[in-house]
């Protein structure tokens, strides 16, 4: 079966998009807005952009709103976050985040999540997160305005927190992080079986 994509509405494309590029890692991005609410949201259109310097990058998808959503709003104003990772302790607790609140609504609070402070940024951090990368806001590349279009957040990194226990050989375990990834639909993936191979 081949589709082809301009034959094809945006939520068609979306569906086979998130349904086929699998599992995605999850940024669960706290920020903080300029009035002094702590914001909390998961995004899974994340990965790495650069590491030398060390850049993050997570894309809004656009909603039917125009509006940005209050995690790109904060950052906007304020320039800083934290992409916290997220383990299977923490799924629940993440998946209640992305529940539709007002902007002056804490999902910290919404979901009992247990802030702490961060080292470098003023948001506040998930104390229980394994991995914590605080950042500041490098730019914002629209690709489309279009409903579902996408903008890209380019975040730079100024301080890594990972939690001493899976910190060993100058690594992070990747057996023990237990982290968790974005399927399709309302589907999550856990790595609680990981193989190791050696690149030829």
């Amino acid at each position: 079966m081949v589709f082809d994509v301009a034959q094809l509405d945006a939520q068609q494309n979306y569906q086979l998009l998130i349904g086929g590029i699998t599992p995605r890692p999850i940024a669960w991005i706290s920020t903080r807005s300029k009035e002094g609410v702590d914001n909390l949201a998961p995004y899974s259109f994340f990965t790495v952009a650069s590491c030398n310097p060390p850049v993050l990058l997570y894309t809004q998808v656009t909603q039917r709103s125009g509006n940005n959503k209050d995690t790109l709003q904060n950052l906007l104003e304020t320039k800083e976050c934290v992409v916290n990772i997220v383990n299977s302790a923490l799924l629940e607790q993440m998946n209640a985040t992305s529940a539709a609140l007002g902007i002056k609504e804490s999902e910290f609070s919404f979901a009992n999540v247990e802030a702490c402070e961060s080292a470098q940024v003023l948001t506040k951090s998930v104390k229980n997160a394994p991995v914590r990368y605080e950042c500041r806001l490098r730019e914002v590349v629209r690709v489309s305005d279009l409903p579902a279009g996408g903008q890209l957040i380019l975040l730079d990194v100024t301080g890594i927190y990972v939690d001493d226990a899976l910190y060993k050989n100058d690594t992070i375990d990747q057996q023990d992080i237990d982290s968790v990834g974005k399927m399709g639909g309302n589907h999550f993936s856990l790595t609680t079986n990981t193989i190791e191979l050696t690149r030829p």
